[in-house]
């Protein structure tokens, strides 16, 4: 499952954006399988240009994005964080990474000697260096983690407005087809009554005939008892018919109101 089969990517993109803009942190956001699902903002050039442009900075930094977890520091000493993005039942879709600020201000020579490592141009990288934020820690921690639960928050709400809504829909048919189903119970139980009444009758004619008939008709004073027992029998267990009829019936309103 993606963010993308259920979410309004229009609104996540708006959410990345506008917190970037208020924090002037870098964000982008990531699906399971690590491919961008949306823009990246605030990235610089220190980062994407200088730092991932060189062949080893890039290896270092894709070591970085695998293995970093929440807030943490990155190889070229700058703060990155990475923070999940998952369904309710623990299910990760994704992620949100970002960060590319400073924690305090820089100390130059120390970035002149990973210019150095990384084979870049340290006076091109101290001049993109110059251009990078600088936040404390509580800021960035703060600004993450808002990211994170705001972000959170949206998908599942997303989430639960498709699949659920869909489930809902679902249930309702399901109850008007039970609807239709107990009525034609109780139009079919109505039938058999009035069989049963009709049955009852014929008993009772077969034993008063049985009774004229004396001896002769003892045999079909048998039949005729017989036929009444079971015409009682069928009225006791369509009385229990419709009395789980009239249960279905209870639960199913109960469950239309729910509905509503």
């Amino acid at each position: 499952m993606k963010i993308e089969d259920f979410a309004d990517m229009e609104q996540f993109e708006a959410i990345m954006s506008n917190w970037a803009k208020a924090t002037g942190l870098a964000t982008v956001a990531v699906g399971a399988d690590g491919k961008y699902i949306s823009g990246c903002y605030n990235f610089t050039d220190f980062c994407i240009k200088l730092t991932r442009g060189s062949k080893e900075g890039c290896r270092r930094c894709e070591k970085c994005d695998a293995e970093g977890k929440g807030v943490y520091h990155c190889h070229a000493g700058l703060v990155d964080f990475g923070i999940p993005l998952a369904l309710e039942d623990g299910t990760v879709l994704g992620s949100v990474i970002g960060g590319q600020v400073l924690p305090q201000d820089p100390d130059e020579d120390k970035f002149r000697a990973t210019a150095r490592e990384l084979g870049i141009n340290e006076d091109e990288y101290i001049n993109a260096l110059k251009k990078v934020n600088v936040k404390t820690e509580e800021e960035i921690h703060a600004s993450a983690n808002l990211l994170g639960q705001v972000m959170n928050n949206f998908i599942n709400a997303e989430y639960n407005s498709k699949y659920n809504g869909t489930l809902i829909e679902r249930l309702t048919a399901g109850i008007k087809e039970c609807d239709e189903y107990v009525n034609n119970i109780e139009a079919d139980t109505k039938k058999l009554d009035a069989f049963q009444k009709k049955q009852n009758i014929l008993a009772l004619n077969a034993s008063i005939e049985a009774a004229r008939s004396g001896e002769a008709g003892r045999a079909f004073s048998v039949v005729a008892s017989e036929v009444g027992k079971l015409a009682r029998d069928c009225t006791a267990l369509n009385k229990e018919i419709s009395a789980n009829v009239n249960s279905i019936s209870g639960v199913i309103h109960n469950l239309t109101e729910l509905n509503v």
